[in-house]
């Protein structure tokens, strides 16, 4: 249990000590771009990862590589949308986090940022990310609005579920959907496909990063998988990780990919396999390593994706 918060303007707990925010950002913007987890990039990676490699399947299944515009538009929409739903579960979860060591310094839970201003700024990025979404295809739309009602309920899942980790995977992989139907103006088995094995990526890498917080959590009541898989966690990671790889191969096999994707789709194999080897669960620093290398893997998935259009 936290017992005092860390000095205000100090890097929290679970950002690099020489994070872009705490060492260059102006120090009245420091809050608001922490509530907005700009100090912590890895949950923008993660987010934005499925839209790129949702276009990559849909590029690639045309024979040529993903639109770079459509691209910078997934990454400019996963920024503001990925903060805008952070600064609203810091919102619901204030008082869950003023007891959680690594969560009790947040700027709504330490009242650096108020309620009021916290909705404000969900406000802005919204309207930021509504301007991305309304420039693509009517599904795409249509999938992003669909999208809203798993951003809502998500901070809830942890006091009604053993897993909320599984509705993150449900909500975080929605990009998935969106992108290949950005890029195609339709959706299919391969996209599905991609989206099943990315809810089971971040079931997997959110499980990892909830071994941070198991014995405050427990204190305060708030469920995980990682409290539910208990001393199974290791053989519970590597089993999601192995359905995230072979339901990604198979999105790349239905959709009639190259073998250059076949060869480059083990290497993302191999890197979760790697991540399960070495994780102790008892050692909170490594999670959060291990956590962070999925942008790693996230690429090297986007990468075969593309690689899958070369017939060479």
């Amino acid at each position: 249990m936290s017992q005092t918060a860390p000095a205000a303007h100090a890097p929290l707990p679970d950002a690099a000590p020489d994070n872009w925010v705490d060492r260059f950002a102006p120090v009245g913007w420091r809050p608001w771009l922490k509530l907005g987890r700009f100090d912590r990039p890895a949950g923008t990676w993660l987010l934005m990862l499925p839209g790129w490699q949702g276009a990559a399947l849909a590029a690639a299944m045309q024979g040529h590589g993903p639109d770079l515009v459509l691209l910078a538009k997934i990454a400019v929409g996963a920024l503001a949308m990925r903060a805008a739903g952070c600064a609203y579960n810091d919102i619901v979860d204030r008082d869950i986090d003023r007891q959680v060591a690594r969560t009790a310094a947040r700027p709504v839970a330490s009242g650096e940022v108020s309620v009021k201003g916290a909705f404000a700024f969900i406000g802005v990025c919204c309207a930021l990310g509504l301007v991305i979404l309304l420039s693509l295809t009517p599904l795409a739309i249509g999938l992003g609005v669909a999208s809203l009602a798993l951003v809502a309920a998500y901070p809830f899942m942890k006091r009604i579920t053993w897993w909320p980790q599984a509705w993150l995977g449900l909500t975080f992989n929605w990009g998935a959907l969106l992108g290949f139907a950005a890029a195609a103006g339709r959706l299919g088995l391969p996209p599905v496909l991609l989206y099943a094995g990315g809810v089971f990526w971040t079931l997997g890498y959110d499980t990892i990063y909830a071994l941070q917080d198991v014995e405050d959590d427990a204190l305060v009541g708030v469920r995980s998988s990682a409290r539910r898989l208990g001393g199974w966690v290791r053989p519970g990671v590597a089993g999601f990780y192995l359905a995230a790889f072979v339901l990604a191969a198979a999105a790349g096999a239905m959709a009639g990919l190259s073998n250059l994707f076949l060869v480059m789709v083990i290497l993302y194999g191999w890197q979760l396999a790697s991540q399960a080897r070495r994780l102790q669960p008892a050692d909170g620093a490594l999670a959060l390593t291990l956590f962070r290398s999925n942008r790693d893997a996230g690429l090297i998935l986007f990468a075969a994706l593309v690689g899958g259009a070369w017939n060479g």
